[in-house]
């Protein structure tokens, strides 16, 4: 079997970010000669950047041709050392090498007409724990606060996290500072670095508060800071929530000085968690040999595909370190975590983000997988289990390489 072409496509999966941010998945296909065909994902839906996610497939694309889809640790080093920036890292080429990975281990489960977990070692576990990500933008498809899309008082987020525990939910993830309440969209002046105005502090506490109080003993929360806090920030406001018994705390600063992660660590009482921005084995080492990190999330459409993740997730075990795959992406970029979760023993939680809910996102891909009542089964198909439909390609902005 050869690779005989690769399609690289931006495809249209409406705007689930509700006019707050572009949202454009970059989706790979490998073909093969003998008519096999795999899919993978660029991470770099959200955010700026995908244009660049969508030159870098095409030129990785280039080099692929012809290899023995099979051969797929080969077909990585080949991407890794011998494209010149491969060596380099980063989110842009480490996100090509992703989507390309994760397609052919798509292609290698089909043509074995086995899962992917099964060729990651098989089940450890059998159903996957799953929290609801990011309820600060509310949660379901319907405005869970009448006339509100966006969580502003403490009360929304009661009521928030109340709608996602009827779902089945038992964890709930949050940034108690993303959104202000000085203007009517959440979008006023707040300063979320250095020291911390005693308003903004109260007004997170208050919030977390809140939820606490809804959910009671029986629900987690999870604090996502998005690194928009920095250490003196982070510390804080950390100090202050400990008490609400909080699940972890994610990305309380920029994971590019691992000294200010491990300071983070030492000064707050709860675990800490990072991973949507590091990349490769290389870049989560350090943050395991200080111990700074007690979960690690890489994100496999953007550490370097299902199968840097795997070893990403082993090497975390290897320091008693908690592992969930950071998902934000199309439903592609979902099957591929799901395996990966389906099959190591650190695995804790799954994240099921609120654009995940978006029909429109749902709809460019042939299974909609959600969880019931708060866990997901893994799928059970050839391969990822997962591809866009037609009807998706048809309408996609799309580049072959041959």
């Amino acid at each position: 079997m050869k690779i005989s072409s690769v399609d690289c496509m931006i495809i249209d999966a409406g705007n689930p970010c509700q006019g707050r941010n572009t949202w454009n998945p970059i989706i790979v296909r490998v073909n093969t000669d003998e008519g096999i065909y795999g899919f993978g994902e660029v991470g770099m839906a959200y955010g700026k950047g995908y244009r660049a996610g969508f030159g870098m497939i095409q030129d990785f694309a280039e080099v692929i041709i012809g290899e023995d889809p099979m051969k797929i640790e080969k077909i990585w080093d080949k991407i890794y050392r011998k494209t010149f920036w491969g060596l380099g890292g980063g989110t842009v080429v480490s996100a090509g090498m992703s989507a390309i990975d994760i397609a052919l281990w798509d292609i290698k489960g089909k043509a074995l007409n086995t899962p992917i977990y099964q060729l990651l070692g098989g089940k450890t576990n059998d159903k996957l724990r799953v929290y609801a990500s990011q309820v600060q933008f509310g949660w379901g498809n319907e405005e869970v606060v009448p006339g509100k899309k966006l969580m502003i008082t403490p009360e929304d987020y009661a009521t928030v996290t109340r709608a996602a525990m009827a779902d089945g939910y038992t964890a709930v993830k949050v940034d108690p500072l993303a959104l202000s309440n000085r203007e009517p969209d959440g979008r006023g002046p707040w300063k979320t670095t250095g020291i911390l105005s005693e308003e903004a502090v109260e007004l997170a506490y208050d919030r977390v508060a809140a939820m606490r109080e809804a959910g009671g003993r029986d629900l987690d929360i999870i604090i996502e800071l998005h690194s928009y806090t920095d250490t003196l920030s982070a510390v804080q406001l950390g100090q202050r929530l400990e008490k609400l018994r909080i699940f972890y705390l994610e990305e309380p600063c920029s994971p590019l000085n691992p000294g200010n992660m491990l300071e983070v660590h030492r000064q707050v009482n709860i675990p800490i968690a990072s991973g949507e921005r590091i990349y490769q084995r290389t870049g989560f080492r350090p943050f395991l040999e200080d111990r700074s990190l007690q979960v690690v999330q890489p994100d496999v459409c953007l550490c370097g595909g299902i199968s840097e993740a795997k070893k990403i997730c082993d090497m975390a075990n290897a320091y008693d370190c908690a592992a969930q795959i950071h998902v934000c992406g199309s439903p592609i970029s979902k099957a591929a975590a799901l395996h990966i979760e389906a099959a190591i023993p650190n695995f804790v939680i799954h994240e099921h983000h609120k654009w995940a809910l978006h029909p429109d996102g749902r709809a460019t891909c042939k299974y909609d997988y959600q969880p019931v009542d708060g866990y997901y089964e893994v799928p059970e198909l050839p391969g990822l289990g997962q591809e866009l439909t037609e009807e998706t390609i048809q309408k996609a902005q799309i580049a072959t390489i041959k």
